[in-house]
């Protein structure tokens, strides 16, 4: 029986096709804002994509089941009622990168809940979805007025498919503002800005929303027996591995998901100790649970890095250049994601030569050292397991088992953690514990490390006080 994960992150969309667990087809391609009245998420030309690679894929006819698994902070308002979903769309869908939408602030600060109720931290731009949400209205108040639903992204698409309209937990609690994580319901913002009827009942990530329209079928490939999910925020899909299936175990264990991204999300742990002014928040997972986070734009971070010292991502980064760098203390310090992570608000400094013989090795340095912080910042303990893009660059893995030595690191073997996360979903009650081909990272031995932290903590400092 073959399955179908569509992966829609920030900066590229993915379909993966399943067969009995095992990948048999994968596609990929770049995903990018377009402009307009304000910069937007390009709803039409992903549906292109992934339209002329199901029709492209030979066997597409056969996938009897398909969900979709997207990055946070994106909601779709539609009209229920459009003759084509494919032109449902009141509005563009935001893209949260946008600080336009801080327009409003004044006002939003008045309606925003407190920390204590949401656990969402006040974030920059629109990575707060109800500061986008906000920003629409009152913006744009008739055409926002004329939709009929706020659907959040995974289940935009999977209502676009032929999906009964549905809301989920994870994307919701997704530092949205929109959700009480403790209470499990929508915040006292949804009420004040009478945006409830705006939502649809909520559905587990699992649940079937149907199957696929006849017109997308014929667009497509996809057979009018392939049922569709509600879908999962995409770094809960990654979590959604490490959940153990009975349920009953109270062990704490800390998962990093890294991508465009890096969230650091820790189990079974009080919430107490969270800080929203250190970027430290409560996502929910698929069960409605608290689940700890600290995040950092790990991804985009090192991209920057990389090219701000003439270097080329694609490039990792050898043993004896992270440690001559550590030797000469060549060092960047935060921030580099426009207001993200522990130090938002920091202005970033270059301590190094401005080419360097090795960005790579300074960008990975930075990350281990941002890992480590994020840990920290969780009082983090039991075991680290690291999914995502950071796989490709081993040695920023050893780094982060190097300074934290009381803590055992595990690799995952499969850097497709978020789509095989999300494929779970699909007869999810028969699910199994699907993690098994974890590999233990051993702790690299760089010399001076522990200095060149403490140096780098020192150069924050510094740059604090100018």
């Amino acid at each position: 029986m073959l399955n179908a994960v569509v992966d829609i992150g920030k900066t590229h969309i993915k379909l993966l096709v399943l067969e009995d667990g095992q990948q048999q087809a994968c596609y990929t391609s770049k995903n990018a804002p377009l402009k307009g009245e304000y910069p937007h998420a390009d709803t039409d030309g992903i549906w292109q994509w992934l339209c002329t690679t199901l029709s492209a894929y030979p066997r597409t006819g056969e996938i009897a089941a398909l969900v979709v698994t997207t990055h946070g902070a994106t909601a779709a308002l539609i009209n229920h009622n459009a003759t084509d979903r494919n032109s449902a769309l009141v509005l563009p869908v935001v893209d949260y990168e946008f600080d336009g939408v801080e327009e409003y602030n004044g006002d939003y600060a008045g309606v925003r809940p407190d920390f204590s109720e949401t656990l969402s931290p006040q974030l920059p731009a629109g990575l707060n979805l109800g500061r986008q949400l906000f920003w629409l209205q009152h913006k744009f108040a008739e055409a926002f007025a004329s939709a009929t639903h706020i659907l959040m992204y995974p289940q935009y698409w999977a209502w676009r498919l032929g999906g009964e309209p549905a809301s989920e937990v994870t994307s919701l609690g997704c530092h949205t503002d929109l959700w009480q994580p403790q209470g499990r319901d929508y915040s006292s913002l949804v009420d004040k800005c009478h945006w409830r009827s705006f939502f649809p009942p909520l559905r587990n990530a699992w649940d079937e929303l149907g199957c696929v329209s006849e017109q997308v079928a014929e667009q497509t490939g996809l057979s009018t027996n392939c049922k569709l999910y509600a879908g999962i925020h995409d770094s809960n899909a990654s979590l959604l591995r490490y959940l153990p299936t009975d349920d009953d175990s109270s062990q704490t264990l800390n998962v990093i998901s890294s991508g465009t991204w890096t969230i650091i999300m820790q189990t079974h742990y009080p919430v107490d100790n969270l800080k929203g002014a250190r970027d430290t928040l409560a996502n929910v997972d698929v069960f409605g649970r608290p689940v700890n986070c600290a995040r950092f734009m790990g991804g985009r971070e090192y991209e920057t890095i990389c090219q701000l010292l003439g270097g080329d991502i694609s490039m990792g980064a050898a043993t004896e250049a992270i440690q001559q760098a550590i030797d000469e203390c060549w060092m960047v310090t935060p921030d580099f994601s426009q207001g993200n992570g522990p130090f938002g608000h920091a202005k970033p400094a270059i301590l190094c030569p401005d080419k360097p013989p090795s960005p790579q090795a300074i960008a990975t340095l930075y990350c281990a050292l941002m890992i480590d912080q994020r840990l920290n910042d969780l009082n983090a303990s039991g075991p680290i397991y690291i999914e995502g893009a950071f796989l490709k660059n081993p040695v920023l893995c050893e780094l982060v088992a190097q300074l934290r030595p009381h803590q055992p690191v595990m690799l995952s073997a499969d850097n497709t953690g978020t789509v095989m996360g999300a494929a779970a979903l699909i007869n999810f009650s028969n699910r199994e514990q699907q993690v098994t081909d974890l590999v233990p990272c051993p702790p690299a031995t760089f010399s001076q490390l522990t200095q060149y932290k403490a140096q780098w903590y020192q150069a924050i400092a510094t740059q604090s006080a100018q």
